[in-house]
């Protein structure tokens, strides 16, 4: 399991921890993610996504897992959420 954001594609950084003797060691600096159940008001049904705490900030501020689709980049998108942004395009064309 990848610790990469699915909405937003945050990942790992890398940093160093610095010692109070001012000694760098590399480490990692790993994305808050959270298993989350995300509602489509549009398809009327839920989808299991790993977000980080940010992205599901950033979706509950644009008004829901639809509001933030529209404004995503396909980029940023893992396949799975991809293919949820599709098929949430389509329920509002056809609606």
């Amino acid at each position: 399991m990848s610790r990469v954001c699915e909405l937003t594609g945050k990942g790992p950084m890398v940093g160093n921890n610095v010692s109070h003797a001012n000694n760098k060691t590399k480490r990692r600096f790993l994305p808050n993610l959270n298993d989350v159940s995300l509602m489509s008001e549009t398809l009327g049904r839920t989808f299991k996504l790993r977000i980080s705490a940010s992205a599901l900030r950033t979706v509950d501020h644009r008004g829901g897992l639809d509001g933030f689709m529209a404004k995503a980049k396909e980029t940023d998108l893992s396949p799975n959420a991809l293919k949820i942004k599709k098929e949430i395009a389509k329920a509002q064309a056809t609606a």
